[in-house]
């Protein structure tokens, strides 16, 4: 008798293959058998008829690193059908961590990922030093998904060079490059999943400081990259300047450097790609170098983000649009009634938005300018969301149609829901106001689906939900284009990121496989609007999104979700190297 049968399902394994009616067995938290009407009773059973039956998400872009340790939930990926994740991304994370530098890497983690830096003081434990000790710890605390680490260079850096480390500017010496891939050889022979670093100019301390690895030269680099091929092991992920920067000989530079490190590692490598307003061209230069390097036999891919990466702009949030105007400013430590009873009298409005007019007039074009002006970037945050933007969808449009000022429809709407209204505005992927661009990005073939960013940017971005939004956005809902395919955005989920790191063992639906599954009600999904929670340690606050149409997840054969609620079932593991493909 199996442990678990889902019934009458519409299986989309994961592999891009056309969806099948079947069922599927799961005994021991593996899959055992896949086929229509199959034999037998399961001790429980699922009917799954009229739903999608996939292989559970897999995110290889989060920064649960410190979550991950006080948090068995790990919300909101886990309420998104994900159930394995990748952290220590963008070469940002907790370990190896010397007693000196605990507050060092609260900083950094606080600046580059908006995670309130009193929630990680409070929260971690620090029961660890070294990389692989901090594996230990993770391992040791149930989870509801499988977790992955790379090793994160900043922390790396710090550990070995001291203060010296945290300034970009600094070179290691020859015995520091040594130690520094030792370490990496150490880590990976634990189960590090690979090695992350950063090389852009936004990643900065809480302080406003570089990222100390932001132009680590090519001794360093390559030290590791030999470190890695000694391993056999290990994938490199990283973030660089290159996407956004609008010299042709700055980015080829990069690539350049990119291509060594990957020729001399011998291990897949994947980037951060994605489109800005000031040089909205700029991922066609790398999306041709990665088609050339995998010509060549390189496994090199572009991470990229299946909707734009959008700023959450709110009373609540980091960010609103009113923010630096004074007379906003004498009113924003008051608690959020009283605040929304001040932007509600009629002489301080007046005030806030001659001001902004003002600070708008000259802000040079830019993201500030975007967060602070940017009317026909900006979106009403409805329930469900909406994922799928236009600028003639914008608050700017909107307000131009019925005669109103778009600003004042922008003030209006933050003051709804008691102040609790959300908007959202694209930083990322809308240079041209639609999706056309963003279409191309994610049908390309040497892509992978990532940068959700899920665990960071607490009080500014809400991405952890681009798995529901891709299939309602793509697949049922698309308006303005051409839809991609179900099993498309399905395989782009969960084979095709699995199989890049190295976890073999899931993605698919398919006997031998680890049962993590989703049952969906594919007419009903959608992603109900984020919500500020107050939950982190030391009452620090971070960005909530819930979605409708999750009938089931299941991880390793476990129930771990039911309609959206969480069945107190935590079997999600620590997984170590890579997993072999199934017999």
């Amino acid at each position: 008798m199996a442990d678990l049968i889902i019934r009458n399902g519409t299986v989309v394994d994961g592999t891009g293959a056309p969806a099948t009616p079947g069922d599927v067995a799961v005994t021991d938290g593996i899959i055992t058998e896949v086929g229509p009407a199959l034999a037998g009773r399961g001790t429980r059973e699922i009917d799954a008829d009229g739903r999608l039956v996939t292989p559970g998400f897999v995110d290889i872009h989060t920064h649960f690193d410190g979550q991950v340790t006080w948090d068995p939930i790990v919300a909101p990926s886990s309420l998104h059908g994900v159930t394995t994740i990748a952290m220590g991304n963008c070469g940002v994370g907790f370990a190896p961590a010397a007693p000196d530098r605990h507050a060092w890497l609260i900083s950094l983690l606080e600046g580059v990922e908006d995670i309130p830096g009193t929630a990680l003081a409070e929260g971690l434990t620090w029961d660890w030093e070294s990389f692989p000790e901090y594996l230990d710890s993770v391992a040791a605390k149930p989870h509801t998904v499988d977790i992955g680490a790379h090793v994160p260079h900043a922390a790396l850096r710090t550990y070995v060079m001291g203060e010296r480390g945290a300034e970009h500017t600094e070179a290691p010496t020859e015995g520091e490059i040594a130690r520094m891939a030792a370490l990496v050889e150490e880590a990976l022979a634990a189960g590090a999943m690979g090695f992350a670093t950063s090389r852009t100019e936004v990643h900065r301390t809480s302080e406003g400081t570089n990222i100390g690895t932001l132009t680590a030269g090519d001794a360093e680099l390559l030290a590791i990259a030999e470190a890695m091929r000694r391993a056999g092991t290990g994938v490199t992920q990283l973030i660089s300047d290159l996407y956004q920067t609008p010299d042709d000989e700055v980015a080829q530079r990069e690539l350049d450097l990119l291509e060594r490190f990957a020729r001399t590692s011998g291990r897949p490598l994947s980037f951060t790609m994605q489109q800005a307003y000031h040089s909205p061209e700029r991922w066609r230069f790398q999306m041709d170098w990665v088609d050339r390097m995998v010509a060549a036999g390189l496994d090199v891919k572009a991470q990229v983000g299946v909707r734009p990466i959008g700023v959450l702009l709110g009373l609540q949030a980091t960010a609103n649009p009113f923010l630096l105007t004074p007379s906003y400013g004498e009113v924003a430590g008051l608690a959020l009634p009283e605040r929304v009873a001040a932007l509600s009298d009629p002489e301080r409005r007046r005030r806030i938005l001659a001001e902004h007019a003002d600070l708008v007039a000259g802000l040079e074009p830019g993201i500030l300018r975007h967060i602070v002006g940017g009317v026909d970037l900006t979106f009403e945050m409805a329930d469900p969301v909406d994922y799928e933007l236009h600028t003639n969808r914008s608050l700017g449009a909107r307000a131009r149609a019925v005669g109103v000022d778009p600003t004042e429809m922008v003030y209006d709407l933050l003051l709804e829901r008691d102040g609790e209204q959300l908007l959202y505005l694209p930083l990322f992927n809308f240079a041209h106001g639609d999706f056309g661009d963003l279409f191309e990005m994610i049908t390309a073939p040497n892509v992978l689906f990532g940068l959700s960013d899920a665990g960071a940017h607490c009080g500014a971005i809400c991405d952890a939900s681009m798995t529901t939004s891709s299939l309602v956005v793509w697949s049922r809902d698309r308006r303005d284009g051409e839809p991609v395919p179900l099993e498309r955005i399905v395989h782009g989920h969960t084979q095709r990121n699995a199989r890049h790191v190295g976890w073999l063992d899931r993605g698919v639906v398919a006997p031998g496989y680890v049962a993590d599954l989703n049952v969906i009600e594919l007419e009903s999904l959608a992603c109900h609007p984020p919500t500020i929670v107050v939950d982190l340690p030391a009452g620090g606050r971070r960005l909530m999104q819930t979605a409708e149409g999750y009938r089931h997840t299941i991880k390793s054969g476990v129930v771990t979700f039911s309609d959206g609620e969480h069945t107190g079932e935590l079997p999600g593991e620590l997984l170590r190297s890579t997993r072999p493909t199934p017999t």
